[in-house]
């Protein structure tokens, strides 16, 4: 078990080897900062359940060392986060800080994870076609570079997905899980409405 600061921001993913800027403006959370970086740099993200300073949060989160951080005049602090670890909530604790802190479980993903070439293969189709529907430049062959972790990862992290679809892919506990999942809502959020060309959810 490991005592965490956290972060909830709804929206908001963080997977272990990638990049998160954050803004960060509010006081609780400037204090947030300048208590992190005077310990270890880590900061947990995790999402809330809804809106309010008190609402519930999901139960996994991931933890984030700051990497590159820029201290603004005003006391505001621009971010970067590397993703470190998922962890699993056990319990928030009753604490005097103006942020909210936690107990967690440090999760350890399997190593060497990769997909098979027809896991791949479907993920990519169906990316693209997402990317054409909603009008989205890529650049398919830097795409093509990335390892597989890297891909579904960072895909995860930045869809445009409701704050519950990324919470499960977070949740899923191996790449291909993820995988399945997130073609799975591509094709679920990709869908159009003819009348307006907007996203649907019918």
């Amino acid at each position: 078990m490991t005592r965490l600061s956290i972060f909830p921001l709804q929206g908001a993913l963080l997977f272990p080897g990638l990049h998160l800027p954050l803004h960060l403006f509010e006081p609780r959370y400037r204090a947030l900062i300048t208590d992190a970086l005077a310990r270890d740099r880590r900061i947990a993200m995790i999402q809330p359940q809804g809106p309010g300073d008190d609402a519930p949060l999901f139960n996994i989160g991931c933890v984030g060392k700051i990497g590159e951080f820029e201290a603004l005049e005003d006391g505001r602090f621009n971010v970067i986060l590397e993703g470190v670890a998922r962890f699993r909530l056990i319990r928030e604790l009753d604490v005097s800080t103006p942020f909210r802190q936690i107990e967690g479980e440090l999760l350890t993903d399997p190593a060497d994870e990769a997909l098979s070439a027809v896991e791949r293969a479907s993920f990519e189709r169906e990316a693209r076609r997402f990317a054409i529907a909603q009008g989205y430049q890529v650049d398919w062959d830097s795409v093509a570079r990335l390892d597989d972790v890297s891909l579904i990862n960072g895909v995860s992290q930045i869809a445009p997905f409701d704050a519950a679809a990324k919470q499960a892919l977070l949740e899923a506990p191996d790449v291909q899980t993820r995988c399945e999942l997130l073609v799975q809502l591509l094709q679920f959020f990709g869908r159009h409405d003819g009348d307006d060309n907007r996203v649907t959810l019918q």
